[in-house]
């Protein structure tokens, strides 16, 4: 019903601006859904990415009418998939690295009816200063020990309603609320990326950085053994290869007898043990 507006409010039209500008700026363009996305999540990554990524929020018809607009190769294949609120985040980093970033800037929340719980939920024994009242019956069936004491309810011993991995009912939630304890771990990732030209879904970006740190490790070791076993000198195989040279050739001068300062007490030694053995074959030995 709004097709043949003129004007737009100022807000929407800011962004309508941004939206046509920033894609031109950065080389990375990438889309965070909001659906499921509070608040308390954006304003940590805001100050913690502060100068490498722009943040934009926005509705997605303003956002598809915006980027339609713009010679940028591939945008149009990020506007089709908008939906609903997006937040757009606007970096010349590689969408990996910022996805990894999102992943470590986690931050604790205020937990809702329905949430799992990220860690134990332990609630200490301290005065909660709030009033008598139908308060008690919510604690007493949330399993935390209570008592009054100067007109206020006191939690009486360290309780811990709630395991890692369950779930949060909402007269707990309205409890933890109320005694400003978060223990929903919540992170952002990546729904979608534009890098010059490439387009990355969600999946792609996912990196498990541990993995892939172990398995470079692991390749780095294998390349190493390969060229010792080559004998292909680098700087990072020569010791080995040295060493290995070293014992080679000092084997094979005990196995051929040609004496060096090196091996000739392993010669001798060796010479004396089989002059021994043919002896003590010999009928009329007699050991010395």
């Amino acid at each position: 019903m709004h097709e043949n507006r003129t004007t737009y409010p100022k807000r929407k039209t800011q962004m309508y601006q941004q939206l046509q500008e920033l894609p031109k700026k950065y080389k990375v363009i990438a889309v965070i859904k909001l659906n499921k996305v509070r608040s308390t999540q954006i304003l940590p990554l805001r100050k913690v990415l502060k100068g490498d990524v722009e943040f934009v929020a926005i509705k997605d018809k303003v956002a598809q009418k915006a980027l339609n607009t713009i010679d940028v190769p591939g945008i149009k294949g990020i506007a089709d998939q908008l939906e609903g609120q997006c937040m757009f985040l606007f970096t010349n980093m590689s969408p990996f690295k910022l996805n990894v970033l999102l992943a470590k800037n986690k931050v604790m929340m205020a937990a809702r009816g329905g949430d799992i719980a990220s860690i134990d939920i332990v609630v200490p024994a301290k005065n909660t200063g709030i009033a008598p009242g139908p308060m008690l019956t919510e604690f007493k069936e949330a399993g935390i020990p209570t008592k009054i004491d100067q007109g206020t309810i006191w939690i009486a011993k360290d309780s811990t309603p709630v395991l890692k991995g369950e779930t949060i009912n909402e007269k707990l939630a309205s409890i933890l609320g109320k005694l400003d304890i978060k223990p929903v771990e919540a992170g952002i990732s990546l729904y979608s990326a534009l890098e010059e030209g490439s387009t990355y879904a969600a999946a792609e970006m996912v990196i498990d950085v541990e993995k892939i740190r172990a398995q470079f490790g692991q390749a780095h070791q294998e390349a190493v053994s390969l060229s010792v076993e080559a004998a292909y000198i680098t700087a990072d195989n020569i010791s080995q290869i040295l060493s290995k040279a070293a014992q080679y050739a000092r084997s094979l001068s005990v196995e051929s007898g040609f004496m060096t300062d090196e091996t000739k007490e392993q010669i001798l030694q060796k010479a004396d043990a089989q002059a021994r053995a043919v002896a003590g074959q010999a009928k009329d030995y007699t050991p010395a």
